[in-house]
């Protein structure tokens, strides 16, 4: 799929304020860390799309993206980030859980971890809550460039073995890289199928 037009629609702090347009909807969402706002702005090959900061946890609102009109791209805030006040994160995880969970228009949730890290905690706590409550998800490794090719193997390998103790069948897994572009035209082909399903 190509992306010819990616425009900012609305910020959104509750799901009442989402957008009416009843188009597809393909949310992005991991630890405040992970590379989020790269990997938004290097899927839609728009630099400055999504905000990227040196500082985690700067998404604190539901950001919808217009993608060639025909479906959103949206930027969940990140789960996780300690230096927030216990009152933020509550606010945080509110508005995730309200948009994942009650979400009209989510036809598919990304979960982004980071490729480098061994399975955290909270992202398989996460999916684990995916799973119970049926909503459709895939894993997209962020920072793979950061690794060498036999580190990488080892690493999915392992995630994957961790998730066979919850999981019989593996949800879709990507493997990305912002800098490098890789896993670009995997992602999208993905999006561009369920989206002209």
């Amino acid at each position: 799929m190509q992306i010819t037009k990616a425009q900012f629609q609305c910020s959104s702090e509750k799901i009442s304020q989402l957008p009416k347009d009843g188009l597809p909807e393909f949310a992005f969402i991991g630890r405040s860390n992970v590379g989020k706002s790269s990997l938004v702005n290097m899927l839609t090959n728009h630099s400055g799309l999504a905000k990227v900061s040196g500082t985690p946890g700067k998404t604190r609102l539901i950001n919808h993206f217009r993608i060639n009109d025909t479906w959103f791209l949206v930027d969940l805030p990140g789960y996780g980030y300690a230096r927030a006040s216990r009152s933020q994160r509550e606010q945080f995880a509110r508005i995730i859980t309200d948009y994942v969970m009650k979400g009209e228009h989510l036809h598919m949730l990304f979960v982004l971890v980071d490729a480098r890290l061994e399975p955290q905690k909270i992202d398989l706590q996460f999916i684990e809550m995916l799973g119970e409550e049926g909503v459709p998800f895939g894993i997209v490794f962020t920072k793979t460039d950061k690794l060498s090719a036999s580190q990488l193997n080892r690493n999915v390998t392992h995630y994957k073995t961790t998730l066979s103790e919850q999981w019989e069948e593996f949800p879709p897994i990507f493997l990305t890289s912002s800098e490098k572009k890789s896993g670009r035209e995997e992602l999208l082909a993905y999006i561009g199928n369920l989206v002209n399903q």
